[in-house]
């Protein structure tokens, strides 16, 4: 395969990781914040618009469809731009097909404006996934991915439930405008911030095939589709399976997943830490965990104190499946990362389709407490294939 070269990291003298770090991750949290918030607001939006609350889920399933594609082409489309002229001018466009949604007269206008948005998820990702080593010195890159995709973690946590809220209170397109002006106040300190960072090589439609021959970065890609899938065949059905767990009422499960999302976020940096030593290891522990922790909630779930327990280390285990795979990403395909990134990227949008997809499949047709054991299977074959990848090394 074509060896690419890679320009010297953009540094700082200081040991702290610097503003373009925390910037870049600043457009992850816009991304998915923007990805995310229809859910909150499906019922005020359906009715809004006149639609069926399934046809508004088409503003979620959507965007990560030409999410995925998008991660893989953007990056050949732009292969000679400026990567910080790429990142503001998408999180420009995402600014404008907010304020676009917000204003939407009618529900194709306003499901026009979320594929543009799924355009801005996978051109994001496909870039910021891979800054991290260009923008701080060596020993600090597991530290800044980490920081970089915690914006996934905070977005769930803070962002959604904020545009939420904010939608009860003033109205679904008030949620919209809101993630309007971030997108725009992000791109402005992305290019405040952000050093020149021009492309290492330009990227070819046909370094994706060249790369996924390469084994280990094929068996990181295939682990990560099965976690993936696994963890949202059975997450996009958490709520009925806690509601089903005795004098766990409404108002605990809502409580429940908040600490769940802050446990992501604890999840992310922990799994980025360990990652950055050993990304073998790292997706083993997490395997083993997200198995565990699914397939264990089948057997307990009449007990409230296991099955919160349990929930927690979900949270855990799942926040820090993004930053502990694009590590074994960069890993295995050191010269050429940012290709790399964007089929990860790829696979990884196309995997959380694939997720939720099976699950509504599974609790339609045979019940909701199995999709548990179809999630947890998954992630138990995600850790056999991670352990037939031996020490990792090709």
């Amino acid at each position: 395969m074509k060896t690419v070269t890679e320009t010297a990291p953009v540094v700082t003298g200081r040991r702290s990781l610097p503003l373009s770090v925390l910037a870049v991750a600043a457009a992850t949290f816009s991304v998915v914040t923007t990805e995310m918030l229809p859910v909150g607001l499906l019922t005020s939006l359906s009715d809004g618009l006149h639609v069926s609350d399934g046809t508004a889920g088409l503003t979620v399933t959507l965007p990560g469809l030409v999410a995925a594609l998008a991660a893989l082409l953007l990056p050949v489309a732009a292969r000679r731009a400026d990567r910080r002229a790429v990142l503001c001018g998408l999180m420009l466009l995402l600014g404008a097909v907010n304020l676009l949604s917000a204003l939407a007269p009618s529900f194709a206008v306003l499901l026009g404006a979320r594929i543009v948005v799924g355009l801005c998820i996978g051109g994001v990702w496909a870039v910021a996934a891979s800054l991290a080593v260009r923008l701080v010195r060596t020993e600090s890159v597991g530290r800044a991915t980490a920081v970089i995709f915690s914006g996934i973690a905070v977005a769930s946590v803070l962002g959604v439930p904020a545009g939420t809220f904010l939608g009860e209170l003033a109205g679904w397109r008030w949620a919209f405008a809101a993630v309007a002006v971030l997108g725009v106040a992000v791109a402005v300190l992305l290019a405040a911030v952000l050093p020149p960072l021009p492309p290492t090589e330009p990227v070819r439609l046909g370094v994706f095939p060249e790369l996924i021959r390469m084994p280990r970065l094929r068996i990181g890609l295939i682990a990560v589709a099965l976690l993936v899938v696994g963890h949202f065949t059975a997450y996009t059905y958490v709520r009925p399976v806690l509601e089903r767990v005795p004098d766990l009422g409404a108002g605990l499960v809502s409580a429940l997943l908040l600490v769940y999302g802050v446990a992501g976020i604890a999840g992310n940096f922990l799994g980025g830490s360990l990652a950055a030593r050993d990304p073998r290891r790292a997706l083993l522990l997490i395997s083993a965990a997200l198995g565990g922790v699914m397939l264990l909630l089948v057997p307990v779930g009449g007990s409230l104190a296991v099955s919160v327990l349990l929930l927690i280390a979900w949270g855990l285990s799942y926040g820090a499946v993004s930053v502990s795979s694009q590590n074994w990403v960069m890993a295995a395909a050191p010269g050429a990362r940012e290709a790399a990134s964007a089929l990860f990227a790829g696979v990884f949008n196309v995997a959380i389709a694939v997720g939720a997809l099976t699950g509504g499949r599974v609790a339609d047709g045979i019940g909701v407490t199995e999709v548990l054991l179809v999630g947890g299977g998954l992630a138990v074959v995600a850790l056999g294939v991670v352990a037939v990848a031996g020490n990792g090394e090709e």
